[in-house]
């Protein structure tokens, strides 16, 4: 995963006409580490459909603010510049959860690009 440590380089893939699931996470937080093992894999199966970047919470605080990232890993699927869909929530992600958010945010950047 792609990670990304200014404002400004995020701001420039999401504005793409990709689709681009932003992945907020921390050293310190053990969900985040939790998906390490298989978070590659999970890249490499949808590496046709989407792009993962990883952005530390703690070294972009202002725009984790703007983007009411509280809960950690959080995911932030954009496209155009959109935000399309999110995957927050206070417990633990397994693979399966996150690649049915994936899916889903395939299905609705596929619909929005008609």
């Amino acid at each position: 995963m792609q990670k990304i440590s200014n404002e400004q380089a995020f701001r420039e893939l999401i504005a793409e006409d990709r689709l681009t699931v932003a992945v907020f996470k921390t050293t310190w937080c053990k969900d985040c580490h939790f998906i390490d093992p298989f978070i590659g894999d999970v890249e490499a199966a949808y590496s046709d459909r989407l792009r993962l970047i990883e952005i530390d919470r703690d070294d972009l605080p202002d725009l984790c603010g703007e983007l009411n990232i509280l809960g950690i890993p959080s995911f932030i699927a954009f496209r155009q510049g959109r935000e399309l869909v999110r995957f927050v929530s206070k417990l633990r992600k397994t693979r399966e959860e996150i690649e049915q958010f994936l899916d889903r945010a395939v299905q609705t950047s596929d619909a929005i690009a008609g």
